[in-house]
């Protein structure tokens, strides 16, 4: 009898805007884990939190905290767009993304949401 997977994983590369990227998404009980990077290191680590006291679940409200790397407001607003869809998918289970990034824009953004859609354990 094969053993359930206590920790479940995914992983991806491809090619953004010319860029090698990789991403692992890592499911455990309490949290969902997702590593992006550009440089092969875990880079700023950012944890991401739903906010249990929002009434309104159309429009849900997300608490973002740099644990490790540099606090600036635009790492705030790309990790909540990168992953603010994983904790709801995951039933509002807070999120910890770990990024190394050389470019940050629209366009590759929205190619790396796709890559870590792709990589769903949760």
């Amino acid at each position: 009898m094969a053993a359930e997977l206590i920790i479940n994983s995914r992983q991806k590369e491809a090619p953004i805007n010319g860029i090698f990227t990789q991403v692992v998404c890592t499911a455990f009980s309490n949290h969902i884990l997702v590593v992006l990077t550009q440089y092969g290191k875990i880079g700023t680590i950012i944890s991401l939190l739903p906010d249990a006291t929002y009434s309104d679940i159309s429009k849900p409200m997300f608490t973002t905290k740099v644990l490790l790397g540099k606090d600036e407001a635009l790492t705030h607003v790309y990790a909540k767009n990168l992953v603010t869809l994983i904790s709801l998918a995951a039933r509002n289970r807070p999120v910890l993304l770990a990024s190394a990034l050389k470019e940050i824009n629209i366009g590759g953004i929205k190619a790396m949401k796709e890559m870590i859609k792709s990589c769903q354990v949760w």
